[in-house]
């Protein structure tokens, strides 16, 4: 309200002040004896009295600015009798209190959208009536309809869709995305498609917009470091601008010499340009679903030399997927998966999403299981297709299971590589075993090479997991060093450690990771729950799921400081030219009210170029090569699993019957054929040359052209290799080729899928 009120009166000033100075200017055409000199004395007097008491209140907090400097111009020019030069200084420091506002509200639009368009109201289903219903009066459990247009209003769980969201607002991406029944759906899109139903899994208050909103409310109130930065550097350019004023008037031995210094150095750019780049570069960010907590962090964000990385959840998806399938006997990897999932059709436990994950992947037909009891930690069990299956714990599953080489080998991988594994029985016997993974995130690797090009020296990264695996991950994604084996108390003394080689900026997801994001010079929280601990406890929050975001913000906060400095230093330069002429007595008390007026709005204008692009500041998503990278990234899951089985019939092909064992190879050669090859070639013909034209001298293409080419050459030699087996079955001489084969393939195709697929990411976020 205060704020409102200073406002107000800014603006009648303003007007004021213009109106005084076109009386004034018509007077002294008419030539009205002397009343243009007292109409223009008169609003000079009036706007110096009320900077003044303005200079005078920030003097008493402790503040000084070169609102002083007006202060005395406008003294001098009525001491003097220069009252046209007071009446244009007078206009000039009301204008350039209307530019400041008009740069602020024009830099504060995304973030005011933020705040414009939260609903208020909701549509809860009571039966088959609809009633509308205060948002704050949601609660968890409620059937909310969403109706075209709308905002949804709460987190929660599509109960009636599917449901078609424009979530730019959270994540900057325009594409609207669909969100299918049963799958959840967070607050804040916007329905872009027909009405849908959901059931509200968070009471709006804990909902993530709501955590956004409070979030853009502390940025909006947050004052930069950098901004105070510039008062430092004004209080400097009032010391040399009144030393330089009391020469000039010493050399020239004229006052108006000296007032002229005075007029051309107010009110100085130092004040008005840092904020408005500072606060333009906010609200770009937030644009892009990003939101900074205010100047502060963004300028601090420009100098940050170290990043340390929570793993779990930051540079892996927190997703499970199943990585591999092994098999026991002579049920097919499809047949263990299809079992598997159709148990976890009615399952709670974290793993059963991924499980049907990979069915799907299979293309595997799933029945409806009966009888089925579920042992919360351990496992399920059921009836599939008149069939028992048990999925879970090998204790659970197949209690008396012998410990065969085969599952000592299953437990020494998952204990090197950090996966888990998920047993499988089928009718009391064990038929085999899905190993699961947290993989790394596509773009993680590509996004943390450029944030090494713009200006990050060191990487680190920070696990509550064993050091086998932790490290596993960081070899991964090649960071400077990794902490494993830390609980949150001891991610604090990490930091307090990292701290002493630059800025750093720590990066996390998870309650634990709250008191280390606090710490950190900068904290950024990953996705879009901002009413979680941390991103309550985080400087910026990435309302995208995407490593990425941190690239963004990063090129953003370092282009705002950039253009922020630039405007200081610019104005300060072009004030101090203006200034050396006056001293010089080159320039007249009025000539130099209206050159400093100039300044002062190239250096607006200037520091909000903080709003715009300025360039590709991330790779631009063609709709054409978005759409072909998703078709050739959903591509890739479907392969995978395919991938997964090479290694491991390699593992078991002495151990098969001879028929059997050739009729497995004969199904991966089929797929080779039929599946791979054409895919591979349908990469080559039509997205490397598409990626080749917009990625130009950066163009990757060329080493996967080879990776393609060594392919075909193992797949041609693995069907030779077929061809020539015996109609009973491979002979042990032939298994020593066929294993080194399946394992080559399995090797380059899971490096080359993994390469694509970080490619492939640029485009579909």
């Amino acid at each position: 309200m205060r704020k409102h009120v200073q406002s107000q009166w800014q603006l009648a000033l303003l007007g004021l002040a213009l109106v005084g100075l076109a009386a004034g200017s018509i007077l002294h055409l008419a030539r009205v004896g002397d009343a243009d000199r007292w109409v223009w004395a008169g609003v000079t007097g009036i706007v110096l009295l009320w900077t003044f008491s303005s200079v005078v209140r920030g003097l008493l907090r402790g503040e000084t600015g070169v609102d002083l400097i007006a202060v005395l111009a406008m003294a001098g020019a009525l001491v003097l009798g220069e009252y046209l030069a007071g009446a244009i200084i007078a206009v000039m420091l009301t204008g350039g209190a209307a530019l400041e506002r008009f740069a602020v509200a024009r830099a504060r639009r995304e973030l005011s959208a933020l705040l414009e368009r939260a609903p208020h109201t909701a549509h809860r289903r009571a039966g088959v009536d609809i009633v509308d219903v205060d948002i704050d009066d949601v609660v968890l459990g409620d059937v909310l309809v969403v109706k075209p247009g709308e905002v949804v209003p709460a987190d929660g769980i599509v109960s009636l869709g599917p449901a078609i969201l424009d979530e730019s607002a959270l994540t900057g991406e325009s594409k609207p995305v669909q969100i299918d029944t049963g799958s959840p759906v967070r607050s804040g899109g916007t329905n872009a498609g027909s009405p849908f139903e959901l059931r509200v899994t968070a009471p709006t208050a804990q909902s993530t917009y709501a955590g956004i909103i409070r979030l853009v409310r502390a940025a909006e109130e947050s004052k930069a470091p950098f901004v105070r930065l510039a008062d430092r550097y004004a209080l400097a350019f009032l010391g040399l601008t009144v030393t330089l004023a009391a020469l000039a008037w010493i050399a020239g031995e004229s006052p108006i010499r000296a007032l002229t210094v005075l007029v051309v150095a107010t009110p100085c750019p130092l004040i008005l340009a840092a904020p408005a780049a500072i606060i333009a570069g906010v609200s770009r960010a937030a644009r892009h679903g990003i939101i900074v907590k205010g100047g502060g962090p963004l300028e601090t964000l420009a100098r940050a030399t170290v990043l340390l990385l929570d793993k779990t959840g930051t540079v892996t998806s927190a997703r499970p997927q199943v990585v591999a399938v092994e098999t026991f006997g002579a049920i097919s990897s499809d047949d263990v998966v299809r079992y598997a999932a159709s148990i976890e059709q009615v399952s709670v436990h974290p793993y059963a999403p991924a499980i049907l994950a990979e069915a799907r992947s299979r293309s595997v037909e799933l029945s409806f299981p009966v009888d089925v009891r579920e042992q919360m930690g351990t496992g399920i069990g059921g009836n599939v297709d008149g069939r028992r299956v048990a999925v879970g714990q090998l204790g659970f599953v197949a209690p008396s299971a012998p410990r065969t080489p085969e599952l000592r080998s299953i437990e020494l991988r998952t204990a090197v590589e950090g996966s888990s594994s998920v047993y499988v029985s089928i009718d009391g016997s064990l038929a085999g075993v899905l190993l699961l993974q947290d993989p790394i995130r596509p773009e993680a690797p590509r996004a943390l090479r450029a944030l090494r090009a713009a200006g990050i020296r060191r990487i680190h990264m920070v696990t509550g997991d064993h050091p086998d695996v932790a490290e596993l991950v960081g070899d991964a994604l090649g960071v400077d060093r990794v902490f494993a084996e830390r609980a949150p108390e001891e991610k604090v003394e990490v930091i307090k450690l990292v701290r002493a080689e630059g800025l750093t900026v720590m990066v996390g997801d998870g309650i634990n990771d709250a008191p280390a994001l606090a710490l950190a010079d900068i904290g950024v929280a990953m996705g879009a729950r901002g009413a979680t601990a941390a991103s309550e406890a985080a400087d910026v929050v990435l309302t995208a799921d995407r490593l990425e975001g941190l690239l963004l913000t990063t090129r953003i906060a370092q282009r705002t400081r950039r253009i922020a400095l630039e405007s200081v230093f610019v104005g300060m330069g072009l004030s101090l030219v203006a200034m050396v002429f006056a001293a010089a007595g080159c320039i007249t008390p009025v000539a130099g009210a209206v050159l400093q007026e100039g300044i002062d709005v190239l250096v607006i204008l200037n520091a909000l170029r903080a709003l715009g692009d300025g360039g590709p500041l991330i790779m631009s998503r063609r709709g054409d090569v978005k759409g072909l990278a998703q078709g050739l990234a959903s591509a890739h899951r479907s392969l995978r699993p395919h991938v997964g089985d090479l290694a491991a019939l390699a593992a078991r092909l002495d151990s098969l019957p001879a028929r059997e064992a050739r009729a497995q190879l004969e199904r991966i050669r089929d797929m080779f054929e039929k599946e791979l090859l054409p895919h591979e070639r349908e990469e080559q013909q039509t997205a490397y040359p598409l990626l080749g034209k917009l990625l130009k001298e950066e163009d990757p293409t060329g080493p996967l052209i080879q990776t393609h080419h060594e392919i075909r050459r193992l797949t041609r030699l693995f069907g030779r290799l077929v061809a020539q087996l015996p109609a009973e079955g491979p002979r042990p001489e032939d298994l020593r080729d066929l294993r080194r084969v399946l394992y080559g393939l399995h090797a380059i195709l899971t490096l080359h899928f993994a390469q694509e697929e970080e490619l492939y990411s640029l485009f579909e976020g």
